[in-house]
């Protein structure tokens, strides 16, 4: 058997022990989440959400071998809240940007996978869900997202719109999360995941590995006076692109 013959078939392996312990877990908090859900009203519904998110990808992620490290925490300031703009590589990285952001936040997200039993009740808890195909669904959640911000959380958004499944460090960005920011004037903080599309590729069906999983925070950039919403674009995933490639 070949190296890559086996490391296919222990990944499968590997892939069958992660659903088992995110069942097992999920079930665990669920009612606490349900609670949530029904009877919280927000911004302690989500704030109370991610506190408890925290705890439970920190039992989970190493459970199946893919421990999660935050740096640049430092470079959130007190008593400001962002627009967090992040890479995405795999479906790793809703559950781990949730609770690796400092603060209270949501994360824009696919209104598909809302409709999954049980699990739909919790992805709703932490983000602001969009049905892509719909121009009314879009105008609602840019809407959503102002609340979001106007209610002092963090707003999470990947720019790049899909998964990156090419070879190039970053898809081109769309202008949603940089026209929220011309909008409402708040600060935008880059944040790059490393080493998800490794531990959970996009394009391997059913397939999970082990491996160390790191986020990091740079430096928030400021909408400037006059500033259009492509040249802040641009800036920023230049910023973004530069450190990836450097890391």
């Amino acid at each position: 058997m070949t190296l890559k013959l086996l490391t296919a078939i222990f990944a499968r392996i590997w892939a069958l022990w992660g659903i088992i312990w995110f069942i097992a877990t999920m079930l665990v908090f669920l009612p606490y989440f349900a609670i949530l859900r029904f009877m919280v009203p927000e911004p302690n519904r989500t704030r109370l959400f991610i506190s408890a998110s925290r705890i439970w990808m920190g039992i989970y992620m190493p459970l199946i071998g893919c421990p999660f490290r935050v740096r640049g925490k430092e470079n959130f300031r007190k008593g400001q809240n962002y627009i967090v703009v992040c890479n995405h590589n795999s479906f790793l990285d809703v559950p781990i940007t949730s609770p690796g952001i400092p603060g209270t936040n949501k994360t824009i997200a696919k209104k598909e996978f809302a409709s999954i039993p049980l699990f739909g009740i919790i992805y709703q808890l932490g983000s602001v869900l969009v049905d892509r195909k719909s121009e009314q669904s879009r105008r609602e959640s840019y809407t959503k997202m102002k609340h979001v911000l106007d209610m002092g959380m963090h707003m999470c958004i990947y720019p790049e719109g899909t998964r990156n499944k090419t070879d190039e460090p970053l898809k081109p960005f769309q202008d949603g999360a940089f026209r929220l920011a011309s909008e409402t004037g708040k600060p935008l903080m880059p944040a790059i995941l490393f080493n998800t599309r490794k531990a959970l590729p996009a394009d391997k069906p059913f397939f999970l590995l082990p491996h160390k999983l790191e986020m990091h925070f740079l430096p928030p950039i400021e909408v400037q006076p006059g500033e259009t919403v492509k040249e802040l674009k641009e800036k920023v995933y230049e910023v973004m692109k530069t450190f990836i490639e450097q890391h």
